[in-house]
């Protein structure tokens, strides 16, 4: 597969998508899981062209001088400049500190009171640790992604703006709508990540795939987990936490049934209605609601084979994000707008290692700010069972 850039990749990828969707609605299995495969082949090699080039970019830039070495073994003089994250040069080094503890530099953030910060993460590994928090996570993809300075007061409008008509000349009401604010928070987010002495002569590529794949997916749990159940002391407030618009409770006797989910429907604005979305365990799901049907006997859940391979849920037409991260008693069942949901953070990642002696691993630990809060609250509806 050949493309010249990211629009001839993303062009391509678009007509095999729209392929799939086509052979899916017209039920040609055969012809809807060849274009997923082909989807999958363009994709690996789109990430192959990448990572050739980010090499052939950094073989290509010129190399630095050294610090002085003051015990430092194979620093780089421009470590502290933002391009040369990229350089194959500081990639190595950053291999070698996680694996061998050779000292890159002295603690340089600024950011965070920590002092276990020992090194920054190259943007080769940063770019593809985001990447994969983004395609990975049901929830972090959905949420509203910011990069605010901590400690920044940003306003929220507390109900939506309307519109009313006037006659010519005429005025109208000049006064602002009622808004809020939130104030974001530096949270600390720590990801402990063993790396086996066995793996010592491992290649770059595959030190920076594995890693970042073990990063991103901790991560991304850490952080859907908060976004659903965080405290907001020390960590995000997560969505549970907040006050909903109401609370639709299900007999214990009964379970959820056709009753509860036509009154969540019902108590859900319509102002708020476009993006809303369901969020709960799949084994509430599967439990309650598969096989559930109107009053005409029509099932109002399904279960939809999506383009990328992985089953799409949908109940009375809206999706239905399963998380492992929502309890299964209790409130069950979360109805809102995911984007309404702000996480903070400007995904710089910095790491430092220690030697677990029991295992003898080398344990790198990667550690991220965050912050995040609901900062509408207008669509959220709860669903819940009763004891």
């Amino acid at each position: 597969m050949n493309f010249k850039n990211h629009e001839d990749y993303m062009s391509q990828r678009n007509v095999l998508l729209e392929n799939a969707s086509a052979a899916n609605e017209a039920g040609e299995l055969e012809g809807y899981e060849a274009a997923v495969q082909e989807v999958n082949e363009l994709d690996s090699a789109w990430e192959d062209f990448t990572q050739r080039q980010a090499n052939i970019n950094a073989l290509s830039g010129a190399v630095k001088a050294p610090l002085s070495n003051a015990g430092h073994d194979a620093v780089i003089s421009a470590v502290l400049n933002d391009s040369v994250d990229a350089e194959r040069d500081y990639r190595m080094s950053f291999m070698n500190y996680v694996l061998h503890g050779t000292p890159i530099m002295k603690n340089q953030d600024a950011t965070t009171v920590t002092t276990d910060v020992g090194a920054v993460i190259p943007n080769t590994i940063l770019n593809r640790i985001v990447e994969l928090m983004e395609s990975n996570g049901n929830i972090l993809a959905k949420v509203t992604r910011t990069a605010y300075k901590g400690g920044v007061t940003v306003p929220t409008s507390a109900v939506k703006p309307t519109a009313e008509w006037v006659a010519e000349r005429a005025t109208t009401d000049k006064k602002m709508k009622a808004t809020g604010s939130i104030t974001f928070s530096y949270y600390k987010l720590k990801v402990q990540v063993a790396v086996s002495i066995i793996v010592d002569n491992v290649t770059l590529e595959i030190f920076e795939r594995t890693i970042s794949s073990n990063i991103a997916e901790a991560m991304t749990r850490a952080l859907e987990d908060s976004i659903i159940n965080g405290t907001g002391v020390g960590q995000p407030k997560g969505i549970l936490k907040e006050t909903p618009v109401e609370t639709i409770t299900a007999p214990a006797a009964t379970g959820v049934t056709y009753k509860e989910i036509v009154a969540a429907e019902a108590a859900l604005p319509v102002a708020y209605e476009a993006g809303a979305e369901w969020v709960m365990h799949k084994k509430t799901f599967f439990n309650h609601i598969v096989g559930m049907v109107d009053q005409n006997g029509n099932p109002i859940a399904r279960v939809d084979h999506g383009i990328d391979g992985r089953p799409e849920y949908r109940l009375l037409g809206r999706i239905v994000n399963p998380t492992e991260h929502m309890p299964i008693t209790g409130t069950v069942g979360i109805l809102c707008n995911l984007s309404d949901y702000m996480i903070n953070t400007n995904m710089d990642v910095t790491v430092s290692r220690y030697t677990d002696q029991d295992t003898d691993d080398e344990v790198t630990k990667a550690i991220m700010l965050a912050d995040g809060k609901m900062i509408d609250t207008h669509s959220l509806i709860f669903l819940a069972l009763g004891e």
